[in-house]
């Protein structure tokens, strides 16, 4: 039997690692974690960044799953490698589901006060991250935040305030959390929802969305 090669982009400043705690049968699918890599300048356009990065997948029929800004990357991929699947996860499938503080930060421009040095220096940081539950967290966030590269993290911001796509693809699926504050799930059509999940169930709720990417791959 073929296999199915599934090419995985991670969140904003996140790495491959978001994703280990996924179950997939390794019978059926071909796994590949893409990386981040650095835009050519501050100005370089999405789509020519996904250009460059949809390279990276080499086989045919691919499936291609996000999260998270890499939610928004692999549907700028779509355009390029003609996939056999899109799934994306705590993301969005256009900008009218940017929520409407995000749209302020966008004419307002308050994003580029975005304190980019907590990222690149997140270890100085984590020290201020007290209690059990907190300090759980922020080791959840320092997995999440492994991508420090200034240029990059300024590009990635802008460009998911900036990211302009009126009409959804076809054939994708949207696996989102219920609970999930950088991407309320009122703003978005049609989700496959996780209950009481929040923007990182890609590490606390792996278990469910194996056996959902599962169940829709077979289909």
């Amino acid at each position: 039997m073929k296999k199915t090669p599934i090419y995985f982009v991670p969140g904003l400043a996140a790495g491959p690692e978001i994703f280990e705690n996924l179950d997939l049968d390794p019978d059926k699918y071909t796994l590949h974690f893409l990386e981040w890599i650095k835009p050519l300048a501050l100005e370089e356009d999405i789509g020519n960044y996904a250009y460059r990065l949809s390279n990276k997948v080499t086989e045919k029929e691919a499936v291609l799953i996000g999260v998270s800004f890499g939610g928004i990357m692999v549907q700028e991929m779509a355009k390029f490698v003609n996939p056999k699947k899109v799934i994306i996860i705590s993301s969005i499938k256009n900008e009218n589901e940017l929520p409407k503080k995000f749209k302020l930060a966008k004419f307002t421009k308050v994003y580029k006060l975005f304190p980019t040095k907590v990222v690149e220096n997140f270890e100085d940081y984590a020290q201020y991250f007290l209690g059990k539950s907190l300090k759980k967290k922020a080791t959840l966030y320092k997995k999440y935040l492994s991508v420090r590269d200034k240029m990059y993290l300024e590009w990635a911001i802008y460009n998911v305030l900036k990211w302009k796509q009126v009409n959804t693809l076809k054939n994708i699926v949207h696996i989102h959390g219920t609970k999930d504050t950088v991407f309320p799930i009122k703003r978005i059509k049609n989700p496959i929802k996780i209950k009481e999940g929040n923007h990182v169930i890609i590490l606390t709720k792996a278990k469910k969305i194996s056996k959902i990417i599962a169940d829709i791959l077979t289909c």
